[in-house]
């Protein structure tokens, strides 16, 4: 009998392994197609620069100061940044997915996209400085400023003991709907020309990146995915019920809480540095579930390598449609995001209901 049990263990612990290889495996190729993605991205370009030209650029022997800027001040940022924020949002995603256990949720349930639009409308259209004294970052900042306004009153909404999952999606869509609202006003009042380059933002632009957002966005994500990775076990527990979570031992609405924090922390940096990227936090998860399961010590990783290799992706094929033209990012993450969106309705749509 004895002999029996120790052999199922042996086997147990076998399968057990051989899972953990795999998904290693799959860590370590996401890994190398993320940095041939990511080289891909440094290379396509309208300047008609070579292979070999870039790559002495960037061993610092540039052949003139042209290329120089071309790589160093606008290739390299967006293809990090492309990479950054794909991260970003996936993690979002994630998240926000696992504490609400709602596979339609995304980091823009909560209303934060509507926020953020709000709040570069303001600069756009109204001229309004939340910090006068950054006139450069007039946009980010505005945004950012209303994103954390939402990250806040959801905050406070969730402090209430026994508040339901479905009760914080319902708070987001209405914070959703009056910003849209308070948008759609500021939008009928603005000049052809407000409204055109606030039409352009609203896309998603990686273009204007630079190291100095780059460097602002990395230190968000970095701190926000310490803090998701040290409550890796607690958001797993999380994923199964609150009643089992609770009976681990994990205080559910305080990382509940948390979480929405930085789920909005990292939403609201990507977004108001680079526009509204949509279905990267919605994509990425589901991916990273089907390869991995529910296991946060893979599935975070996971998440965060396919965000970033999505908008990589679709960042060196927004160069590639057009020859000459850059099409913003936002609109082919669209046309990636929406077939799949698709396929997840007709596959799984009792399962969301």
């Amino acid at each position: 009998m004895e002999e029996g049990m120790i052999s199922k263990d042996k086997e147990a612990i076998g399968i057990y392994k051989d899972l953990i290889k795999r998904k290693k495996i799959i860590l370590g190729f996401l890994i190398i197609a993320i940095i041939g993605v990511f080289f891909a991205n440094i290379l396509i370009g309208s300047s008609g620069l070579t292979i070999l030209e870039v790559f002495k650029t960037i061993g610092g022997k540039a052949p003139d100061d042209i290329t120089r800027t071309i790589v160093w001040e606008i290739r390299l940022p967006i293809a990090l940044m492309a990479i950054i924020v794909g991260a970003a949002l996936a993690i979002g995603g994630c998240e926000m997915q696992t504490i609400l256990r709602n596979p339609m949720a995304s980091p823009y349930t909560l209303g934060i996209s509507s926020a953020a639009s709000f709040g570069a409308a303001t600069g756009m259209i109204l001229g309004v400085r939340f910090i006068p004294s950054f006139t450069n970052f007039t946009i980010p900042i505005n945004a950012f400023f209303c994103t954390m306004i939402v990250a806040t009153i959801m905050y406070i909404f969730t402090k209430k003991k026994h508040v339901a999952k479905g009760t914080i999606v319902l708070f987001g869509i209405a914070l959703s709907f009056m910003f849209n609202a308070l948008t759609a006003s500021l939008q009928y009042i603005a000049t052809e020309q407000e409204l055109q380059g606030f039409m352009f933002w609203s896309f998603g632009d990686l273009t204007k990146t630079t190291w100095e957002k780059l460097l602002i966005t990395t230190i968000v994500f970095s701190v926000c995915l310490i803090v998701f990775a040290k409550n890796a076990w607690k958001l797993t527990a999380l994923s199964l019920s609150d009643s089992k979570a609770i009976s681990l031992g994990v205080d559910v609405y305080k990382i509940r809480r948390i979480s929405i924090v930085l789920i909005s922390m990292l939403s609201a940096t990507a977004i108001c540095f680079v526009g509204t990227i949509g279905f990267i936090g919605l994509v990425a998860p589901h991916l990273a579930r089907m390869l991995v399961g529910e296991e946060q010590r893979f599935l975070l990783p996971i998440s965060a390598l396919l965000g970033a290799l999505i908008l990589s992706l679709a960042s060196t094929i927004s160069k590639i449609i057009i020859p000459g033209v850059i099409i913003p990012i936002g609109i082919v993450t669209s046309f990636i995001g929406i077939p799949f969106f698709l396929v997840l309705i007709f596959r799984n749509g009792r399962n969301y209901m």
